[in-house]
C-alpha cells in the first residue's frame, strides 16, 4: 500500500485553462483524443483508490502548549499529537484535512479564540502523518489578516501539502488542489458560509472562496472541463454545536448534488466541517454527503466535551465500466478522539479505549439512515 501511494503524490499546480489544454494533448490519466479504443486501454490501467477525510483542525493554546512540549522546548512539533489517526490517514491514496485556522509569524505569538494564529508547525505535522490536501475556507481564514493566509498557504506550500479555499493570487484561486489516485484526475474545492464579519482584502475579493452555490457548481464544472475524473467540495457550512444538519444544509446539498452536465453528476462527493460536533452521513441524489465531520484537534473544556469528537470518513471510489466515470464502491465511517489528557493526541475511538466516544459519533453518522444506503464502520 505504501509504495502505491509513494507513487500517486498530488500533481498539478496549472490554472484550469492551462490543465484543460494539457488534458486536450494527453492527459495525465493516459487518455488521448481517439475514440472507445483508446479510452477502454486507459481504463485498464485504472483501479480503485481510497480517500480519507478529516475534521477541523483547531489547536487551542492547550494544544499549542503540547506541541512545545513534545519539541522539548525548541518550536513546536505536532506529529506525535497526530500519531494516534496516522494507521487511518497514512494508508489512503489520498487524504483530506480541514485547516480551520491560519498560522502566526515563526516567532509568534500565537492565539486561540477568538482570532487564531496557530504554530506554522502544525504543517509539518500534517504531511507527517500523511494528508495530501487541506481545504483552508473557514469562518477564521482571515483572522490574521491577509498577511495570516499567506503565511497559511506558504508553510503548506513548504511541508508539500495541495490546499484549497483561500489564495494569494487571482491566479491561484481559479483553480482547485490538482491530485492523482488510481489513475484517476482529483479536484480538490472548498468554500466557507462566511469569514466572521471580517471583510475580503481591498481589491483581493478573490483571496477566500465564499459559499454560493452557483460558483460552487461553475467551478466543478470547470475542474471537470480541466480534466478532473472526480469532484471533491469540501464546505465549511452549517449551525456550530448542533447535531442535526440545519435546512440551509439540506437545501444546499439537494441542490449541489442535483447539479449534472451531459447527464454526468458535477460534483462527486460533499465533505462538511465547521459544527464541532459530528453530523450525519446521507446519500442525496444518489451522491454522498458528510454533513459535519466534527473537530479532528480541538481542546475543549468539560462542558463542552462533543466538540473533541469528530468522524473520519473513507470513500473508496472505482472506475465505472465505461472508463470515463468513477462511483464510490465502499462507504466508511470512523470514530475520533481530542484526548485531553495530559497529554493531549488525536486518537481514534473504539469500542475497546472510548467505548462512550464511539457510540455518540455513531448515533449522530447513522442518524439520517445512511446506514440503508450502505454506510458501515470501518476498522
Amino acid at each position: 500500500m505504501r509504495g502505491i501511494r509513494r507513487a500517486r503524490r498530488a500533481v498539478s499546480g496549472i490554472a484550469l485553462a492551462a490543465a484543460l489544454a494539457s488534458c486536450t494533448a494527453q492527459s495525465s490519466t493516459g487518455r488521448a483524443p481517439g475514440g472507445a479504443a483508446e479510452a477502454g486501454a486507459a481504463a485498464a490501467g485504472r483501479g480503485a483508490f481510497t480517500v480519507v477525510a478529516t475534521g477541523d483542525v483547531i489547536p487551542y493554546p492547550s494544544v499549542i502548549e503540547q506541541a512545545a512540549a513534545d519539541a522539548g522546548g525548541d518550536g513546536h512539533d505536532f506529529r506525535r499529537i497526530f500519531a494516534g489517526v496516522k494507521p487511518v490517514v497514512a494508508p489512503a491514496d489520498l487524504a483530506i484535512c480541514h485547516m480551520e485556522t491560519p498560522y502566526g509569524p515563526p516567532g509568534g505569538p500565537f492565539t486561540g479564540y477568538p482570532m487564531f494564529a496557530s504554530p506554522p508547525q502544525v504543517a509539518a505535522g500534517l504531511r507527517a502523518t500523511g494528508y495530501d490536501s487541506c481545504s483552508t475556507a473557514s469562518n477564521h481564514t482571515l483572522d490574521g489578516g491577509f498577511d495570516g493566509l499567506r503565511r497559511t498557504l506558504d508553510a503548506l506550500d513548504r511541508a508539500g501539502i495541495r490546499h484549497t479555499g483561500s489564495a494569494r493570487t487571482a491566479a491561484e484561486a481559479r483553480r482547485p488542489a490538482r491530485l492523482r489516485a488510481g489513475g484517476a484526475e482529483v479536484a480538490h474545492l472548498a468554500y466557507t458560509y462566511g469569514t466572521n464579519g471580517v471583510p475580503l482584502p481591498d481589491g483581493r475579493n478573490w483571496a477566500v472562496s465564499l459559499l454560493e452555490p452557483d460558483r460552487v457548481t461553475a467551478d466543478a464544472r470547470a475542474a471537470r472541463r480541466a480534466g478532473a475524473d472526480v469532484v471533491l467540495v469540501s464546505l465549511h457550512w452549517g449551525t456550530e454545536w448542533q447535531q442535526e444538519p440545519d435546512g440551509d444544509q439540506l437545501s444546499l446539498a439537494r441542490r449541489l448534488t442535483a447539479s449534472e452536465t451531459g447527464g454526468r453528476k458535477d460534483i462527486d462527493l460533499l465533505i462538511g466541517t465547521h459544527n464541532h460536533v459530528p453530523q450525519a452521513y446521507e446519500k442525496v441524489n444518489g451522491t454522498w454527503v458528510v454533513y459535519g465531520l466534527g473537530d479532528q484537534v480541538a481542546s475543549f473544556v468539560p462542558e463542552k466535551y462533543r466538540g473533541n469528537e469528530g468522524s473520519m470518513a473513507r470513500f473508496t471510489f472505482a472506475p465505472e465500466p465505461d472508463g470515463e466515470r468513477w462511483r464510490v464502491e465502499k462507504a466508511e465511517f470512523l470514530a475520533g478522539h481530542s484526548d485531553t489528557g495530559p497529554p493531549f493526541r488525536v486518537v481514534r475511538a473504539t469500542a475497546q479505549n472510548f467505548p462512550e466516544v464511539r457510540d455518540r459519533v455513531r448515533k449522530a453518522v447513522l442518524s439520517r439512515g445512511a446506514e440503508q444506503d450502505g454506510l458501515t464502520e470501518g476498522r
